[in-house]
């Protein structure tokens, strides 16, 4: 059977629809109004092989930062029903990923303890130029670690995510979401060594509370 989760989160100031499928072959149907996370969603989905369903609007005209980090927050939330009581997946996956001048590094590990390390060097300027509804026309780069802060938190993973090297801040996001994508492709991925265990000492990989 495919693993799938469906969440829609509603506030005051984002409305956020996600469906994942972790099983699936990369393909993405998105409508999000920022067009730089509509091609990091897309780069997300192709390279783990997820397939993946985004509807999401949010109060652009104050903030990037809330549409950004509920989405994170709604697909960790999506990535932990679909994974269920976790049994039979590796449970950790790395990834070292090259774009050009740049070399990003992700490892996960699907522990039930969310955890975010973020070391991207990002400069924090716009990037200008991004398609981007009902707000200035340029992405906030600083939103990103937010919303991998919110999918590690309700995903429950531990989630390490480095630039070793690179100059472009389009390169280092982009690299970060091609290696995390790959790293949670292995992660999740079902062990034909051990198909109906849980990978763990304590016999649970449940959220730790």
């Amino acid at each position: 059977m495919a693993r799938i989760g469906e969440i829609t989160r509603r506030t005051k100031e984002t409305d956020v629809f996600i469906r994942l499928n972790l099983d699936g072959t990369g393909r993405a149907a998105l409508e999000y109004p920022l067009g730089f996370m509509t091609h990091m969603l897309n780069t997300f989905a192709r390279h783990g092989l997820f397939d993946l369903e985004v509807r999401a609007s949010g109060d652009l005209e104050v903030d990037q930062h809330h549409l950004v980090e509920d989405t994170g927050i709604v697909l960790g939330q999506c990535f932990a029903s679909a994974l269920g009581d976790k049994k039979g997946i590796r449970r950790v996956g790395s990834c070292l990923f090259p774009m050009d001048e740049t070399l990003a590094r992700a490892a996960a590990d699907l522990s039930g303890r969310g955890f975010l390390v973020f070391e991207a060097g990002l400069s924090g300027i716009p990037l200008t130029g991004a398609q981007v509804s009902g707000s200035p026309g340029a992405f906030q780069t600083d939103t990103i670690e937010d919303f991998w802060q919110g999918f590690a938190s309700a995903a429950a993973v531990s989630l390490h995510l480095d630039i070793l090297r690179g100059r472009s801040d389009h390169h280092k996001i982009e690299a970060l979401f091609k290696a995390a994508a790959r790293a949670l492709r292995e992660a999740v991925e079902i062990d034909p060594r051990s198909p109906g265990d849980v990978p763990s000492t304590k016999g649970t990989l449940g959220v730790a509370v």
